[in-house]
């Protein structure tokens, strides 16, 4: 099997660029402006020598070897809002979204401000969050009473919440469950394997629980962190394909629920594999 080469720009810092800050190395040798850089940095997306850094007066010294996706090199990383979210189910009182990655569930410019403009219908509010990164199905009530309805369900074990997401290291077992309480709170993570491979593994994830980043806390917690994550996964690429992954690979593929609103009918919907998890998978000899 050929060996898959990641594209990645490289530069190795000079004597003249010793002890320049992170973000203007990059400024100057991406020819892009500083917020630029940046926004590159809060991505995730900059290594020195192996390490994600994300501080932006970070010291540079001589011989350093800072590394950047060519694709994210080759582009000004300037942040474009999507214009409209697709809907992938919509009645009477809940829209689900099929959220992208790099989209707040709420706040400014977030998936919940879009979807008011979209409708026009302002009393909108989001019934839970997903992260930035994390892509899927993102539920939305249409007035306060299906707001707070749907709420107090998503608090029981009524609501199946399924994920997808790609681990590193190859995980043994087919089925396993993590309980294990995360700042105090039981969560509870069910984890099946969809695909395994020499350095990762295709996951599926039912959370009877919500916590923070439970997901991303408990994969890693049992030593097979979601690659991508750049606050709880590998912090050190010893792989160079870790460094062409542009966010975490976590995906809110299900939801399934009673309706909040109306007996005896389910809530559902299902979010496909977007493209950037497609090729992740194909990257660690998972896909096609």
């Amino acid at each position: 099997m050929n060996e898959k080469r990641p594209e990645v720009t490289a530069y190795v810092v000079s004597k003249l660029d010793t002890g320049k800050s992170l973000q203007n190395f990059l400024a100057m040798k991406l020819s892009v402006s500083k917020r630029a850089a940046k926004n590159m940095m809060d991505d995730r997306h900059v290594w020195v020598n192996r390490r994600c850094i994300w501080m932006a007066h970070h010291t540079l010294h001589q011989g350093d070897t800072v590394e950047v996706p060519s694709k994210v090199a080759a582009v000004s990383p300037v942040k474009q809002e999507p214009s409209k979210l697709r809907v992938l189910v919509e009645d009477d009182f809940y829209f689900i979204v099929d959220k992208p990655a790099g989209l707040l569930s709420i706040g400014e410019h977030g998936a919940e401000e879009l979807i008011r403009a979209q409708t026009g219908n302002m009393a909108i509010q989001a019934v839970h969050r997903l992260d930035r990164d994390t892509t899927g199905c993102l539920m939305f009530a249409k007035t306060t009473v299906a707001f707070n309805a749907a709420v107090a369900l998503w608090k029981t074990r009524h609501v199946t919440k399924l994920y997808q997401a790609i681990v590193w290291g190859s995980y043994e077992r087919g089925k396993s469950t993590i309980d294990q309480e995360l700042d105090g709170d039981r969560a509870v993570s069910h984890i099946t394997r969809e695909a395994v491979a020499k350095d990762a593994t295709f996951v599926k994830v039912r959370i009877e629980t919500g916590r923070t980043h439970q997901i991303r806390r408990h994969l890693a917690s049992i030593r097979h962190p979601i690659l991508g994550d750049r606050e709880h996964g590998v912090k050190f690429a010893r792989d160079p394909r870790l460094l062409t992954i542009p966010r975490q690979m976590l995906h809110a593929c299900g939801i399934e629920m009673p309706h909040p609103m109306i007996s005896n009918k389910l809530l559902k919907a299902h979010s496909p594999l977007p493209a950037d998890f497609r090729r992740c998978l194909k990257l660690f000899d998972m896909g096609k």
